[in-house]
């Protein structure tokens, strides 16, 4: 009887493994690429709900260009006789302060119940003074805690002065402009606390209209 040259089978199945790891990591791609993509969306949307919010709480949020001198030169004006109101200016503008420990607890931006008094002796002199003129709003911080979180404090404070003055003394809305500082343009030195406390501060300004003769 003829031998039989019988020769072993050859296992061919390799490629099928490597074709399920492809398979494997193209379907792991995918998944991380999907939530990757979930991730930035998300953070695009929180960004641009952050930035709304904030717009609704402030007119302006940013440094205007024709920025005043908050060390102007002192004023004084007979129907401001409380002396923790700090008046300043010049030909162009007038500038009433109030000191953060006068309008706010620490940290915070709601009104106290005694700032009323000299927010009202303000408004009297506005409408004494500046019938028709522009008037913005400042909120100063000092550089305690971060950039962000003094800029978005110096907006609250500053809005909340704005919507006392349009509430409760009717003052028009449009006319009041609305900026916060933060801690970008300090009166004082931030490395004592009296410099501190000169820094957190609302400062109301009010730019009458020029007449055709003064442009």
């Amino acid at each position: 009887m003829a031998d039989l040259d019988v020769q072993p089978k050859k296992n061919n199945s390799w490629w099928l493994w490597i074709l399920l790891l492809l398979i494997a990591l193209a379907l792991l791609f995918f998944f991380l690429r999907g939530c990757n993509n979930k991730n930035v969306n998300q953070a695009a949307t929180d960004s641009t709900a952050a930035n709304v919010d904030t717009k609704t709480k402030v007119l302006a949020a940013t440094t205007p260009a024709d920025q005043p001198d908050f060390n102007s030169p002192k004023a004084s004006y007979d129907e401001i006789k409380d002396t923790s109101i700090d008046v300043r200016g010049n030909n162009n503008y007038t500038i009433y302060g109030l000191g953060e420990d006068i309008l706010f607890d620490k940290d915070q931006s709601t009104l106290k119940s005694s700032a009323e008094g000299r927010l009202k002796m303000i408004a009297a002199s506005l409408n004494k003074r500046f019938k028709g003129a522009t008037l913005s709003v400042y909120g100063h911080t000092d550089s305690t805690g971060t950039a962000t979180h003094n800029k978005q404090l110096g907006a609250q404070r500053a809005e909340a002065v704005r919507i006392w003055l349009v509430k409760s003394e009717n003052l028009p809305d449009r006319s009041i402009v609305v900026y916060s500082l933060g801690e970008i343009s300090p009166v004082a030195s931030n490395a004592t606390e009296k410099g501190r406390q000169q820094n957190r501060s609302v400062s109301i300004v009010a730019t009458p209209a020029k007449t055709s003769g003064n442009q």
